[in-house]
């Protein structure tokens, strides 16, 4: 789907560019934001570029930059650190051989850190592209890549 197919599919009204940049991002393969999409996004609002660029920047969730097909996000809130956030940080950077805010190399994964999830009721928290995984240890980290590794073979 062409990005303006992707545009179209939202009326032309200010209130759609948020979700018309998740749908650019979650559409592009590289799970980011492009240039291209910033323009056409700005045209068919009738915003300025500057302005789109501007939303697409203060927003966490979004990408400039590309990044892996699944994106790890961990919660580092200061109950998710209290339950030791920082051992499950550990546990992904060995097993993914990053730090947070890089891509391995063959572009499966994204580590990043994420403020809070929601989700302190059930901590340590973290978030695979649009799923939520709580009370973790290191077993269900690995258990959560080997899983998403074998989803890239299909």
């Amino acid at each position: 789907m062409s990005i303006e197919e992707i545009i179209k599919q939202f009326e032309p009204v200010q209130h759609n560019l948020l979700n018309i940049l998740h749908a650019l991002q979650d559409r592009h393969p590289q799970n980011c934001l492009t240039e291209q999409a910033l323009d056409e996004t700005a045209r068919y609002l009738k915003l300025t570029k500057s302005s789109v660029y501007g939303v697409a920047k203060y927003y966490t969730m979004f990408s400039l930059e590309p990044r892996g097909r699944y994106i790890i996000r961990l919660c580092v809130s200061p109950v998710c650190e209290l339950l030791k956030a920082n051992q499950i940080m550990a546990v992904l950077e060995k097993n993914l051989g990053i730090r947070a805010g890089e891509t391995t190399s063959d572009g499966l994964f994204t580590l990043e850190l994420s403020e809070c999830l929601g989700q302190c009721q059930e901590a340590p928290s973290m978030m695979v592209n649009n799923e939520v995984y709580n009370g973790l240890g290191e077993e269900e980290v690995q258990r959560v890549l080997v899983r998403m590794r074998r989803r890239k073979k299909k």
